[in-house]
């Protein structure tokens, strides 16, 4: 396989909000102005361009959580604005005043994959969004309906190659991570499966579990409950290493897949234009946060937990740029044409 086609960003998934005991107060950051965390009366809205349940939303009142107890307790506050795969969440921060006082969590959707996959785009995340941490990132599972006659990522290719395009596979909308995840397993193996674009994960996850699609790209978190129940079944995990929470599911690459891996992550951002003293307030209390056992340990759990290779703040804006690289290779292989 070409190796220009690994390692493409995905997004996460997670099905409840965690809260997170044990995050000490610490004095509080000085923000953008001059005014400090703690004498600013205005709470910090964290923007999600999905539906609640979705992994961007999971991860911002994980982040709310532990950025309020780092902040002298100020309020931060998750803001659900789903549709258009996250850009309208996006669109709204990115026009927010640079304040510090308005976040974008958001996975590659609506800060990579936008430009390649949309025709008119409201807003340029490069030049009107600034980077401010990776909040969470790991593997995805493919997940299948467990009504579908199918043991392994074997079974599944060969049903495929057997019914082009019978099978529907669903994701947070037209090119969301989930999208292109099913369209990166498609073009790996020769198959055809039928795209269903949702107004974010959760929905999809729910139409997963119902049966109206078959199969998905997720976040383990969100799998392994449904399938301990008994009504999904995970076939492979997309990292190279076999996940500690799944350690008898194998990897894609054990499942035949040479070199398939396939990553996630959610970021922060703000709008571009946000005096940099606040960004390095922000990634200074985020850093912190992320050293607590309670947290770290929580992402850790979830398969969720970001490389230390991404946890320099210098380390994320030549992250993004690699990565637009390669949705740019995806979008010329898949041929998806913006709509």
């Amino acid at each position: 396989m070409n190796p220009t086609r690994r390692r493409l960003g995905a997004s996460l998934l997670a099905s409840a909000v965690v809260a997170l005991p044990g995050l000490a107060p610490t004095h509080a950051l000085a923000q953008g102005g001059g005014a400090s965390a703690a004498a600013s009366t205005r709470p910090v809205k964290l923007v999600v361009g999905a539906a609640p349940g979705g992994p961007s939303d999971f991860l911002a009142r994980l982040m709310a959580d532990a950025l309020s107890a780092q902040r002298g307790g100020q309020a931060h506050v998750v803001e659900n604005k789903p549709g258009a795969s996250g850009s309208f969440a996006a669109d709204a921060v990115a026009k927010a005043a640079p304040d510090a006082h308005t976040l974008l969590l958001s996975g590659p959707a609506a800060t990579v994959n936008a430009p390649f996959v949309m025709a008119r785009l409201a807003y340029d995340p490069v030049k009107d969004l600034t980077p401010v941490a990776v909040i969470g990132a790991g593997a995805f599972v493919l997940a299948v309906n467990a009504a579908l006659p199918v043991r392994s990522a074997a079974d599944l290719i060969a049903q495929a190659r057997a019914n082009p395009g019978a099978l529907n596979y669903g994701s947070g909308g037209n090119g969301s991570s989930g999208h292109l995840a099913g369209e990166f397993f498609g073009q790996t193996v020769g198959v055809k499966m039928t795209h269903v674009p949702y107004k974010g994960d959760g929905p999809a996850v729910n139409d997963l579990l119902g049966g109206q699609i078959q199969v998905m790209f997720t976040a383990p978190n969100v799998a392994l409950p449904h399938a301990k129940a008994g009504k999904l079944r995970i076939l492979a995990v997309t990292s190279r290493e076999r996940l500690a929470a799944l350690p008898e599911v194998p990897t894609m690459i054990e499942a035949g897949l040479k070199n398939f891996e396939f990553l996630g992550w959610i970021m922060a951002f703000v709008p571009q234009g946000t005096p940099r003293p606040a960004v390095e307030a922000l990634q200074a209390a985020w850093a912190r946060a992320r050293m607590q056992p309670a947290l770290r340990n929580k992402l850790e759990e979830l398969g969720m937990q970001p490389p230390e290779r991404l946890a320099a703040p210098e380390a994320v804006a030549p992250f993004l740029a690699e990565e637009r690289e390669r949705m740019a290779r995806l979008v010329k292989i898949a041929g998806i044409k913006p709509e």
